[in-house]
């Protein structure tokens, strides 16, 4: 039996190459990884909807850590497995000081079924940033005019859009609003131009959402090993049994990790396997 019995994988930066496409080589490798026992499990800041398509090109068969670990849904059924849960006044107070801070706040709650994916409360918006991603995400949103008084049930995470500098102030002043109550990062997907500043109830992260699954499996933490390349995968890259770094990671996510793996362009995760199975 492999050392590492479960194999935590970011999306962005890591499974898939700058193209957003999943090579042969990496469904192969991952394919190996499967059949030699070890339990692949997707981790991703996406959203669930955007997450399923890479379900059957890798014969998935296990549960997927989306929002950054905040839903955990089964695939086969789109079961919810784990959704988080705001205080009531901490999702308030967090999507207000978003407003109060010039941001457009969006929740996003379980309405996979429902055909949408967030709730935002206006249908314009100022900014470059936030412009470009009401754009490429149409019809996936839906607007609730009192949001900051009565935040939707179901909500699991919340985030606004804006350049770096600001998306970092805001997340300070989150910090030293809320402190102890939320969980937040910075980071900026490669389909936008803009960064997000993301909010999850205190202690939701993809390492929670991992754990989870694998207590569920009697998988320990050291037979887990962990690959990404963005903040937000720096929890379950210093906590895995092993954590890898992808070659295109950031410092701080390389800091954090005990082996780095060739970038994503040179299919860094066929070397991941490599590793795991000798």
């Amino acid at each position: 039996m492999p050392r590492y019995r479960l194999l935590a994988i970011d999306i962005d930066g890591t499974l898939v190459n700058s193209r957003d496409e999943l090579t042969g080589s990496t469904c192969a490798a991952l394919g190996r990884a499967m059949a030699a026992g070890i339990h692949v499990v997707l981790a991703t800041g996406r959203r669930y909807s955007r997450t399923l398509h890479l379900v059957e090109p890798l014969g998935l068969t296990v549960p997927l850590v989306t929002a950054s670990g905040a839903l955990v849904k089964d695939p086969a059924d789109h079961r919810t497995l784990y959704r988080a849960r705001f205080e009531p006044d901490v999702l308030r107070r967090t999507l207000s000081t978003m407003d109060e801070q010039g941001f457009c706040p969006i929740a996003c709650a379980d309405t996979f079924h429902e055909g949408f994916d967030f709730y935002t409360d206006r249908d314009r918006v100022d900014g470059e940033e936030l412009a470009e991603y009401f754009r490429l995400n149409p019809g996936a949103g839906r607007v609730v005019p009192r949001l900051l008084d009565t935040p939707p049930p179901g909500t699991f995470c919340a985030f606004t859009i804006g350049t770096q500098d600001e998306m970092l102030r805001l997340d300070a002043h989150l910090k030293d609003r809320l402190p102890g109550k939320l969980h937040t990062h910075v980071l900026r997907s490669p389909r936008y131009i803009g960064y997000m500043c993301e909010v999850a109830p205190a202690g939701v992260t993809k390492w929670s959402a991992i754990r989870r699954l694998a207590r569920q499996w009697q998988i320990a933490d050291g037979e887990i090993c962990a690959v990404g390349d963005d903040v937000n995968d720096i929890p379950m890259i210093r906590a895995a049994g092993l954590g890898v770094a992808m070659g295109n990671a950031r410092p701080s996510v390389k800091a954090a990790a005990a082996r780095i793996a060739p970038a994503q362009e040179h299919d860094g995760l066929v070397e991941v396997v490599g590793w795991l199975l000798g």
